[in-house]
């Protein structure tokens, strides 16, 4: 199984933003990220994970990130609002459906292990995606 770590930051929010993944296969680490300007935590947050699907061919994947609103999202949230027409429960349009709708397509296809791991404490894989995602900002 392919293990993920993905981070996503921001300079002022929206602002410059920067996103990585470190994608673990075996004994093999590899890294990837990139940048946006006037983007908001977010966004990066989701093109993270976003990509570095893309990224992995593997069906079987453990991710993990440190963006509840990322997890929460695709494990709770998003159910309501497909059901809904990507609308909350305020009747508000989702906030970066784009980005939803892709990472749906995304999990469906792939059968993803989401974990939610707390950001800057001593994961080190978390902390090395954080740390290429600050970089690219």
């Amino acid at each position: 199984m392919i293990k993920i770590y993905t981070d996503g930051a921001c300079s002022g929010n929206p602002g410059r933003g920067g996103w990585a993944a470190i994608i673990i296969d075996g004994e093999k680490v590899e890294k990837i990220s990139g940048a946006s300007e006037n983007t908001t935590n977010n966004r990066m947050e989701l093109i993270a994970v976003i990509s570095a699907l893309k990224y992995v061919q593997n069906e079987n994947i453990e991710l993990f990130t440190d963006s509840k609103y990322t997890k929460d999202g695709i494990e709770k949230w998003i159910y309501n609002w497909k059901k809904n027409g990507w609308k909350t429960a305020n009747k508000q349009s989702v906030k970066n459906i784009d980005l939803w709708q892709d990472l749906d397509q995304l999990n469906q296809k792939k059968n993803v292990h989401w974990n939610w791991v707390k950001g800057h404490s001593n994961n080190e894989y978390n902390n090395m995606a954080d740390k290429l995602a600050r970089s690219e900002i």
